[in-house]
């Protein structure tokens, strides 16, 4: 259960002090939660930072770092941590304005339910009971849930979709002709899954059941009869149970040797993903790889978008920058702006190094003294009220 839910940490931890009274000697607890940075109508509060690099510590100790180890490495990036919660908060907002909170919602439900199956609970209430008895929170569990889904819908909604349909035909076959070598016919394997979970069960069993349904299987037993009446939601396949012509050198390296050697129509041996659970594969189809070049149009789109993803998404943050208002307190803007604005000062150094002085002065441009990109026009606005308003 751990680690089906292991998530992204960002959220609060509440800072306490103690203040005495001036006329008495009694101590009063208060609770301190200083405003780190405003994001449009939201704010990321110091407690949000500091329960965001615990849980971050926590990770990589569960990962086998050293708690003193792990602290160092975590307050070294303090900065791109803030920075993360500032574009998280952005996209949280995007994704409002897609429309995209009904979807999200069905798929943190979803997740639930995957979850009720691989455990084998009836009800929700039995699956969040599960998960407070390891000691962790189910509403915290549902919002990292929520946070992580709405940055990966944000993203290829917004940008990997209009990315991949923007490419011309013309685009696309010279694109090709310059990289006939990516375009070769791979080996391909399409293959089904059994797996079975260890969460809730106990793992010695789980591996002797494995052994017992594999000696079936090789005996002829039915496939999608055992797949049914003991399986849980694939691991491999992320939930599908089944994949179709995956390229052998891009499938995860625990899969490759399973699968080495195998014909159509029979099965891996059952084989471990280490505290997760057993996985039985059934290759379905094999495909020869070939050294002639195939222009196939998805697969070239794919290709290209791949590409220029990275510049796409940088081009993308920094406008949700330019766009949204971001205030962020003086007192750590010298530490957060160079790691939110890297891109956008990258950037604009490679604009202003290939103009002449005087075009960058015809252009206005300004250089800032810590490094900040320039302010948004939301930001400049709002400034201009707080001047009438002081």
């Amino acid at each position: 259960m751990i680690k089906i839910l292991k998530y992204s940490t960002l959220a609060c931890l509440a800072v306490f002090a103690s203040a005495s009274a001036a006329l008495s000697q009694e101590t009063q607890i208060r609770v301190v939660d200083e405003v780190v940075a405003q994001v449009n109508g939201n704010v990321i509060t110091l407690s949000a930072v500091r329960r965001e690099m615990k849980n971050a510590i926590q990770s990589l100790v569960q990962d086998g770092k050293k708690p003193e180890e792990a602290r160092a490495l975590v307050e070294g990036k303090q900065a791109e941590l803030i920075a993360n919660l500032i574009n998280e908060q952005l996209l949280m907002d995007k994704a409002k304005d897609l429309g995209l909170d009904s979807e999200i919602d069905n798929m943190v439900n979803q997740k639930l339910a995957d979850i009720m199956k691989q455990i084998g609970a009836k009800t929700v209430d039995a699956v969040y009971t599960e998960m407070e008895r390891q000691g962790v929170k189910p509403d915290e569990v549902k919002e990292n849930w929520r946070r992580e889904l709405v940055k990966q819908q944000v993203i290829q909604r917004d940008v990997q979709a209009k990315l991949y349909w923007s490419f011309s035909d013309k685009e696309l076959h010279d694109y090709y002709d310059k990289h006939k070598d990516q375009f070769t016919k791979p080996e391909t394997v399409s293959f089904s899954e059994l797996f079975l979970g260890f969460a809730g069960r106990d793992e010695a069993a789980v591996r002797q059941k494995s052994s017992d349904l594999y000696k079936v299987l090789k005996a002829g037993g039915d496939w999608a009869k055992i797949v049914k009446e003991n399986g849980d939601p694939g691991a491999i396949t992320q939930g599908t149970g089944k994949v179709e012509k995956a390229k052998i050198n891009d499938l995860p390296t625990l899969v490759r040797p399973a699968l080495a050697g195998i014909k159509a129509g029979d099965y891996t041996g059952p084989f471990e993903i280490k505290d997760i659970g057993i996985v039985i594969l059934k290759v379905d189809e094999r495909e020869d790889a070939s050294s002639e070049s195939v222009f196939n149009e998805s697969a070239v789109r794919l290709a290209l978008m791949t590409e220029r993803f990275p510049d796409q998404q940088k081009k993308y943050m920094a406008k949700l920058h330019r766009d949204g208002f971001i205030e962020i307190n003086r007192d750590y803007k010298p530490l957060v702006s160079p790691a939110l604005y890297a891109d956008e000062r990258s950037e604009n150094t490679t604009t202003e190094k290939s103009e002449k002085p005087a075009d960058a002065a015809a252009k206005g441009t300004k250089s800032s003294k810590d490094g900040a990109a320039p302010e948004s026009s939301s930001r400049k606005k709002s400034s201009k009220k707080d001047d009438k308003s002081n």
